[in-house]
């Protein structure tokens, strides 16, 4: 019987691999397929948001499902990226592609400074802090009134004030495809994404993955067992924070634009509610609920002032009636399944 029950973890464990590669496979297809199968381009450019969407959501569930980090800057930094992206291209003449990377850099330095000025704090005290100082960015930008380049007759404030950046550049679309370039800009976006995708996937399944989850779970024996949290949590703000501003880079090449709605406090709460419907701390729970709340959003297009609210009350009934999100959800069914098929076995 101990002979059994010594291999059902490894069983569960090489069935879990092959259900993320077979979600995967299927993900992948359905993704390379859809800017063939779909006319509108309309449908398309919304397929590329809900990628950023969830590129985000990603992100951040590696910060709070797997880190237990309850950060409220993730959109602070997928700012930082796609303003660094914009910036860089405006005022030094960057390659738009240099100046992704290099905003997902500046993003990726933006958070380790944020990690450096709260992980020595603990639960609420975080998520205020970090709240605290993505506001505190948002106001520098908005009230920078200086002016800091003439364009012909316009001032340009260096943050771009309330106005932002706009025709910085972009991924080459429109030139090379002309009348396709939302397509081709499809599959870049697509790529960003799936880059997102697997780098979360190696992380979670590595070592520095089951240190991130044990100090989630219980700090005191992790930290018992060697982990340093200080260090290791720091890690994970900068992992996570170089590809969401990686996201925002894409974002602001994309729309050619990026400005202060990016802060949007709804966007967060979007981003966050993507990751619980979907289920927080499982790897396809973010894609999963960018799904279902893209397509609840889109359904709810013509409801006018009860779009929000027919949101609010899908968020409510899945955090009551399914706690731990959908994947959670059925991940507990299929290892209620599998248990009562080895029930019988360790019987024997």
């Amino acid at each position: 019987m101990s002979d059994t029950s010594s291999r059902l973890p490894v069983s569960a464990g090489r069935s879990a691999l092959r259900g993320d590669l077979a979600i995967g496979v299927v993900f992948l297809v359905c993704a390379i397929a859809a800017p063939f199968v779909i006319e509108s381009k309309y449908l398309i450019g919304q397929l590329i948001v809900g990628l950023f969407w969830a590129g985000i959501a990603v992100q951040w569930n590696l910060l709070f499902g797997y880190a237990g980090i309850f950060s409220l800057a993730q959109m602070a930094v997928f700012a930082v990226g796609g303003y660094g992206t914009a910036m860089l291209a405006t005022y030094l003449g960057f390659n738009i592609w240099l100046a992704i990377f290099c905003g997902a850099v500046l993003a990726t330095l933006f958070s380790m400074l944020v990690g450096l000025a709260c992980l020595r704090l603990q639960g609420v005290y975080v998520a205020l802090l970090t709240f605290a100082i993505s506001s505190v960015v948002y106001l520098l930008i908005v009230t920078d009134t200086a002016c800091f380049q003439m364009i012909g007759t316009t001032c340009r404030q260096f943050t771009g004030g309330a106005s932002g950046f706009s025709r910085f550049g972009d991924f080459g679309m429109r030139q090379l495809l002309r009348g396709d370039w939302v397509r081709g800009n499809y599959g870049i976006v697509l790529a960003g994404f799936l880059l997102t995708l697997i780098s979360s996937w190696v992380i979670i399944h590595s070592p520095m993955g089951l240190a991130f989850k044990a100090l989630r779970d219980n700090q005191s024996y992790a930290i018992a067992r060697g982990i340093n949290r200080f260090h290791t949590q720091l890690l994970v703000f900068g992992i996570s924070a170089f590809f969401t501003g990686l996201t925002g880079g894409l974002y602001a090449a994309h729309f050619q634009a990026i400005g202060p709605s990016v802060f949007s406090m709804s966007t967060l709460l979007f981003i966050m509610a993507i990751a619980v419907v979907g289920g927080t701390g499982t790897f396809w729970g973010p894609v999963l609920g960018t799904i279902v709340l893209m397509v609840a959003d889109e359904l709810m297009r013509d409801a006018g002032q009860f779009r929000t609210l027919g949101l609010g009350l899908l968020i409510a009934v899945f955090v009551v009636l399914l706690p731990r999100g959908i994947v959670g959800r059925l991940s507990d069914f299929l290892t209620t399944i599998r248990a009562r098929r080895a029930a019988p076995q360790q019987g024997d």
